[in-house]
């Protein structure tokens, strides 16, 4: 898994590096696509639940899953949320990152960095005898304290052999999270955060969720292993 999250960082790498103005997400995707071929590995993605991309891609008030289109240009100002993962040697690593398209506001550039504090925060609970619900409380915690709010719709989840398996990791409390981290525990923790309201509405092409309310969202995930020496973050170099 750790090589798994290695290929996931070095292409997402170079999916913000190609992530301008002008740029289409169609054009990202099969960026994606071509890294995934040269390297020979598959895409957890693509054909999931019938997903038809290698590649998320949510702009602005989108929280999760936008769907790469030629005709969707990344514009200067816009906030992108990047979401990719691949299959090495039957293993999977998922990971997100949101990102600036040029000059962007104040008010996005806070929530971004309010959204991947609030992840840094929540890997540091990933200890042996830890809660999952500690890795909600953090977050929740964190994001609310500046005004923002957590989206319920959507959570964190284990990854292994599959993109999602159990547990569920939300990024606010529940009780039923009680579950203790136990050593060789992989989670993926992705927390999503709103300017405005937690609400989400699903567009007609039945993947992308956007806020309610049109406000911005940000987004961001790594996949961690639970250790004796603490968390191991495999999706960073």
């Amino acid at each position: 898994m750790r090589e798994a999250g290695f290929h996931v960082c070095e292409i997402l790498n170079i999916l913000v590096s190609s992530s301008v103005p002008g740029v289409s997400t169609f054009e990202l995707d099969q960026i994606a696509k071509q890294e995934l071929d040269k390297r020979n590995l598959k895409s957890p993605f693509i054909g999931y639940h019938g997903y038809p991309s290698y590649l998320c891609t949510s702009i602005n008030d989108a929280i999760v899953h936008g769907i790469p289109h030629k005709k969707v240009l990344l514009r200067e100002g816009d906030i992108l949320s990047l979401d990719f993962g691949v299959i090495y040697k039957g293993y999977v690593a998922d990971s997100a990152r949101t990102i600036p398209i040029g000059r962007i506001s104040d008010l996005a550039d806070r929530l971004i960095k309010t959204t991947e504090v609030s992840l840094q925060k929540a890997i540091e609970c990933c200890t042996v005898g830890g809660r999952i619900w500690d890795i909600g409380k953090v977050v929740s915690s964190f994001a609310e304290s500046y005004g923002y709010s957590i989206v319920r719709d959507f959570v964190g989840h284990g990854i292994g052999r599959k993109m999602h398996e159990l547990p569920q990791v939300p990024n606010y409390f529940s009780q039923e999270s009680s579950l203790r981290m136990k050593k060789g525990l992989v989670i993926a923790i992705e927390p999503m955060v709103n300017v405005g309201g937690p609400g989400v509405r699903l567009l007609k092409d039945g993947w992308t969720a956007k806020t309610m309310d049109g406000s911005l969202s940000a987004h961001f995930e790594d996949t961690i292993a639970i250790t004796e020496n603490g968390p191991w973050v495999l999706t960073k170099n």
